[in-house]
């Protein structure tokens, strides 16, 4: 057997970003830049008022109750040429040029307007105050973005407020999904021997769920020319492919030995050290550079081999400086009961921050790499090192899947 840690090394080897092309910059939200990216504005790229109040001279404002004479109005997107004079104010609204002549700004709130023109302010006043000064947020020939540099929201507007209306990054890899077996159907009344096909759907989800975009390549049954045809198809459509099914020792286990005829040397089949999802094949299409992933086929195990092997290596293809989940030590809140066998032991289960400010695992799910249900609301995966059974108030390794639900309770 190999280690989780040594499999994962093997796919990971051969995989590096793919090529990056020009993304509209709306479309580039998620994505990872691939070039470096400078300012070639300041911004703010001129001086304005981070208030609506009054424009004003510091030098002014000698009390709480100064008064002083409204001399012109100035908005958003326009700009004014009325110097402001000694004892003189300008009605201000927010993100106005500041007007010549004021350095401060008197927010509206902390003035009373008169009858006759004037206004009085109704606090001290420091020079600067409620100014937005050029280049406080960016100056020219910064450094906005990054090779690796994920586009967030703030950054797509920051680059948006350069004038950029592109950006070179790696593009979400498309991922094709394909369940093998003559049992499976997707529908209708089901026959003796028969069942529906789970796995598909819920790598397509987790695919999905993980940004990037699958591609339903349907069931193929267990026959040698059947997986050719569609592997290689699926090479020529997609960046990686993910098959379920086939990959252990059976008479009918045909996906490892088509890969390793297509693909020769580049294929690997593993039995991992793990529990659920020892058998686990990988290939590598040389020319294309598109990575084979042949997962365990009962449900359980396919997830469990997507989170350890395919999502990290999808993760490197999008050109992810961070391709893993977070593996954090948590409480065990009750007993893990397990049985010495080299094998590292894989566990769903639900954890939630506690008042003690640490992340408990409350409960387990039950066992079984059938039980697909049985792990739908877990949100971490207990990793149960070969060893006897865990006890309730242990220190455990745990890898988040889902960090929408760890609120305090």
């Amino acid at each position: 057997m190999i280690s989780a840690d040594d499999a994962r090394s093997y796919v990971l080897a051969g995989l590096s970003p793919l090529a990056p092309l020009e993304h509209p910059l709306a479309a580039s939200i998620g994505l990872v830049a691939a070039s470096t990216v400078t300012a070639r504005e300041p911004a703010p790229s001129f001086v304005n008022s981070a208030m609506d109040g009054f424009a004003l001279r510091a030098g002014d404002v000698t009390s709480s109750d100064t008064r002083l004479r409204i001399v012109d109005s100035v908005f958003a997107g326009e700009s004014s040429t009325v110097v402001v004079g000694r004892g003189e104010a300008t009605r201000i609204m927010t993100g106005a040029p500041l007007p010549p002549g004021a350095d401060s700004v008197c927010p509206r709130e902390d003035a009373t307007v008169e009858a006759d023109g004037h206004v009085v302010i109704q606090r001290t006043v420091t020079i600067g105050d409620s100014v937005r000064h050029v280049g406080e947020d960016i100056t020219v020939g910064q450094t906005l973005v990054e090779p690796g540099d994920v586009i967030t929201p703030a950054l797509l507007g920051a680059l948006a407020a350069q004038g950029l209306t592109s950006l070179s990054a790696h593009p979400v890899p498309r991922v094709g999904v394909l369940s093998t077996g003559n049992e499976l159907v997707e529908s209708g009344p089901l026959r003796a021997g028969q069942i529906r096909d789970s796995n598909r759907p819920t790598l397509l989800a987790a695919l999905a769920r993980s940004g990037f975009s699958p591609v339903d390549l349907g069931t193929v049954r267990d026959a040698k020319e059947d997986l050719r045809v569609a592997f290689e198809t699926a090479r020529a459509t997609c960046n990686a492919v993910i098959s379920t099914g086939g990959v252990s020792a059976g008479d009918a286990d045909f996906v490892k030995v088509v890969l390793a005829e297509l693909f020769g040397e580049a294929t690997r089949s593993m039995q991992v050290a793990i529990r659920p999802g020892k058998p686990f094949t990988f290939a590598l299409d040389v020319a294309s550079a598109t990575p084979f992933f042949g997962l365990a086929g009962n449900p359980v195990s396919t997830l469990v081999g997507f989170e350890l092997f395919v999502r990290p290596a999808l993760r490197r293809l999008a050109g992810q400086r961070d391709i893993d989940r977070p593996i954090i030590p948590m409480v065990l809140d009750c007993d893990l009961v397990r049985q010495p066998d080299g094998k590292l032991h894989l566990v769903h289960g639900v954890c939630r921050v506690h008042d003690d400010g640490r992340l408990h695992v409350e409960s387990l799910a039950k066992r079984g790499s059938h039980l697909l249900f049985a792990i739908a609301q877990s949100n971490c995966l207990v990793m149960a090192p070969d060893g006897p059974s865990l006890a309730a108030g242990q220190i455990v390794r745990a890898l988040v899947l889902d960090d929408n639900h760890l609120n305090a309770v």
